[in-house]
């Protein structure tokens, strides 16, 4: 072999050793998220137990300010389904704004997204989740992931009495698998008799014709906000929205790469209310919290988190649980950005 062709064929063989070794580099990386344990949770989870003490547990709805602040869960749904749990994952809270999403899923398979957005905008915002917004301008929700949107949303989901929010209870059954899920009576008491707020969005909408129905439908409303799961259950959520609608089970019934991919648009704009902005920003992901203490996370195509620990920062979300999420996107690089 002379000298040419010797260096030729070193040459080819440097490349194809710097390529193979750059394939197994990336295929390392990629898997790295598999390596994500009960441990790792844990660990996650202990390091930012103390966050509590930086948040308040919301108490403007009386029942809600019974909650443990201390008490806090983290819990994985891994692609094959695989469920990783660390924490208090046993610990029932209920729901509240977390809800919206699976009403808006429905509202937009009965009514189709054109006709449910028409009454409402895809606008992200910079005021509380309770905030009226553009009501008295142009008389129309901002989102369905604020309250006045989410009212809107559930009205809009069709049936008689309480046929709209068995249908979200169904849902939310349907996705965690979890047949024993029901709503807090007692919450529900207690939000719908302290609801005056969301019960002048609801009549300011009735008033602009976005609503034609009765206080019904805002009961129903009351009652999704009153649905009780646990952190393992929205890793559940997060992951049926992450896989087009795909049960965590594998389960098919529902797959819509669409909805899937509207739903986690709202979440990501909207879904931590004023906060979305800089959280998209540190965390990267769709996101929807609600004030019972609760956060769903997807990752889309991948997996769903769900964190729990009930005192809230000053945006309504759950502190320590934005700490866990925060910890856990940059240890695995999972931010879409």
């Amino acid at each position: 072999m002379n000298n040419n062709n010797f260096l030729l064929s070193a040459k080819g063989i440097f490349i194809a050793a710097f390529l193979s070794f750059n394939t197994v580099m990336y295929a390392q990386k990629a898997a790295d998220i598999s390596t994500i344990s009960e441990k790792t949770l844990s660990s996650i989870l202990e390091k930012n137990r103390t966050y509590y003490m930086q948040g308040k547990v919301a108490d403007y709805i009386p029942e809600l300010g019974k909650m443990d602040a201390k008490a806090i869960a983290f819990s994985v749904v891994e692609k094959n389904g695989k469920i990783l749990n660390a924490g208090d994952v046993h610990k029932k809270f209920t729901m509240q704004s977390i809800s919206k999403i699976i009403a808006l899923m429905i509202a937009v398979t009965e009514k189709g997204e054109a006709n449910v957005f028409d009454k409402m905008g895809y606008f992200g915002t910079d005021q509380p989740f309770n905030h009226f917004s553009n009501l008295e301008t142009t008389g129309k929700p901002l989102n369905p992931m604020m309250n006045a949107g989410a009212i809107l949303t559930t009205s809009l989901i069709s049936g008689d009495g309480e046929k709209p929010f068995l249908k979200i209870l169904d849902m939310v059954r349907y996705v965690t698998k979890n047949q024993t899920i029901d709503y807090n009576t007692s919450v529900y008491q207690s939000e719908k008799s302290t609801g005056h707020r969301n019960r002048g969005m609801f009549y300011l909408m009735k008033n602009n014709g976005l609503i034609s129905g009765n206080e019904d439908q805002l009961d129903n409303y009351f009652k999704q906000c009153s649905i009780e799961l646990t952190a393992e259950d929205l890793a559940k959520i997060g992951y049926f929205f992450a896989n087009e609608c795909v049960r965590f089970d594998g389960d098919a019934q529902y797959k819509n790469a669409e909805m899937s991919r509207l739903i986690q648009s709202q979440m990501l704009i909207a879904g931590m209310y004023e906060f979305s902005g800089e959280y998209a920003r540190t965390v990267g992901l769709p996101s929807k919290s609600g004030v019972g203490g609760g956060i769903t996370i997807s990752v889309p195509g991948k997996m769903g988190i769900g964190v729990f620990s009930p005192a809230l920062d000053k945006h309504g979300n759950s502190a320590a649980g934005y700490h866990m999420i925060l910890d856990l996107v940059k240890q695995y690089d999972l931010s879409l950005f």
